[in-house]
């Protein structure tokens, strides 16, 4: 009986050995989970059950445990390379055609493979959750899992919509221009302005500015806005009224086709490129847009109305491509006593991209970036968590599997739930702590040492009684 205890202490201090070996060979593998090994005493049970003065049979190992503590973020600045900071694990598929045999891993050391996969470094794809849309607000389609392919073309041009626009006029401008429709409300302000108005003439204006918009094709044209201001006085506010020309490639593109009314459907394309207008009699004369502030320098209306603070206007002159309306917004302008400024000026179309880069955010979601400036959601990154992760099974190369003790995989993204967050550029080390593991190999050492001792002991006194006479 000796011997087999001593024997049982020798395979559990071994094991001792040989799990924090394997703990400390692994101290830099990336997503990797220290191990410990468990034991349980064994006794030599008889028909009337263990009695008091049953001495024990030795020991022997129970199960070597997964440690699933976090460990530290090793930061890499590669956006492919990401970290979970919390629970729960990547889901990896065995292939970009077997999406239903998953593994599930830590390391979130990803890359493209040669057909466009983004892929661990066992080219194993990542699992994602499809977009509805090419924009974040459209959200995923959670459940359903998608292989993510990055589409190295172009990204398709988007013609402009809208252009925000906030800037200040400056009102000690005493330069003004007298319009036809002044009256007596006009002021005493010298005239000095040209007339008529005339883009090609700097005298015929106070200030301009511009910006780039895109058509349909992805072309870029100029859009350019020039403020006159008048001697008529706004007869709510008393002050000063300015018109706003709108010209884009220096065409003429304000009209009354303003502040909500009906946009013709009818192709405004002309082959040669020319003005081209359809027969509809929502299209008036062109005419400029007017504008007044308050008596704390805000704008207050435009057209005589003071909701909403934007108009529309619709450009004919697009060769070849669908005709564009954009709507202005001016609803943050200022008329104060400082200098002419644009203050903020945006619009939302884009030119022809090419990819450039791939980011992932805290919530899993996987953009592409491209040089237009456009930035598309490509999938969301799916994650696993298990009632009992302890009891997932080890398949080697820091993955793990499902079996029945882990329970079923809850799926869901990052962020929700118990789920933890993402962070890219960085990786997830192993949270073994070698001074630990040191430790523990010394102490495994001295186990083993000290049952072997108890097997040299029992030896002797086997020898005694054998030399018995």
């Amino acid at each position: 009986m000796g011997f087999t205890t001593a024997i049982s202490g020798l395979t559990a201090a071994q094991n001792m050995l040989s799990v924090a070996s394997n703990n400390i060979a692994n101290a830099n593998t990336t997503g990797f989970k220290r191990s410990r090994a468990e034991f349980g005493d064994v006794y030599n049970n008889s028909i009337g059950g263990v009695t008091n003065v049953t001495p024990g049979a030795g020991v022997k190992v129970q199960r070597d445990a997964q440690i699933f503590d976090q460990g530290n973020l090793d930061y890499t600045q590669n956006s492919l390379d990401v970290a979970i900071s919390g629970e729960g694990f990547f889901v990896m598929a065995d292939s970009p055609t077997d999406t239903n045999n998953r593994f599930y891993t830590r390391s979130g050391a990803f890359k493209v493979n040669q057909d466009g996969y983004v892929v661990n470094n066992l080219d194993q794809p990542l699992l994602t959750y499809p977009p509805n849309g090419d924009t974040l607000a459209a959200g995923f389609s959670t459940g359903v899992f998608q292989t993510l392919k990055l589409d190295s073309t172009q990204s398709n041009p988007k013609a402009s919509t809208a252009i925000n626009m906030s800037f200040n006029l400056n009102s000690k401008d005493t330069k003004s221009v007298a319009t036809a429709a002044a009256t007596a409300t006009a002021t005493a302000t010298e005239t000095t302005l040209a007339t008529p108005f005339n883009a090609a003439d700097s005298n015929s204006y106070n200030w301009s500015n511009s910006s780039t918009v895109y058509d349909s094709l992805g072309n870029a044209h100029t859009v350019s806005s020039y403020f006159v201001k008048t001697d008529v006085l706004d007869t709510t506010t008393n002050n000063p009224v300015w018109e706003m020309h709108v010209y884009m490639d220096g065409t003429d593109a304000t009209n009354n086709d303003m502040l909500g009314a009906a946009v013709p459907t009818t192709s405004l394309s002309g082959s040669t490129g020319s003005t081209v207008k359809p027969a509809d009699t929502t299209i008036a004369a062109t005419t400029p847009v007017t504008i007044s502030f308050d008596s704390n320098g805000q704008i207050a209306t435009l057209n005589g109305n003071t909701t909403p603070l934007s108009f529309k206007t619709n450009f004919f002159s697009l060769p070849k491509t669908e005709p564009m309306q954009i709507t202005f917004d001016l609803s943050n302008s200022t008329q104060l006593s400082a200098d002419y400024s644009t203050n903020t000026m945006s619009q939302d179309g884009l030119p022809i991209g090419n990819l450039t880069g791939v980011n992932v955010d805290a919530s899993g979601v996987i953009f592409a970036r491209y040089s237009n400036g456009a930035s598309i959601p490509m999938g969301q990154a799916a994650m696993a968590r298990f009632q009992n992760q302890d009891g997932l099974g080890k398949v080697g190369n820091t993955e793990w599997i499902q079996t029945i003790n882990s329970g079923q995989p809850v799926y869901g993204v990052a962020g929700t739930s118990s789920f933890g967050t993402f962070t890219s550029g960085a990786l997830e080390n192993s949270n073994v702590d070698i001074a630990v593991q040191l430790v523990n190999l010394i102490i495994a050492q001295q186990a083993y040492q000290a049952n072997a001792q108890g097997i040299t002991t029992q030896n002797t006194l086997t020898q005694a009684i054998l030399n018995i006479r």
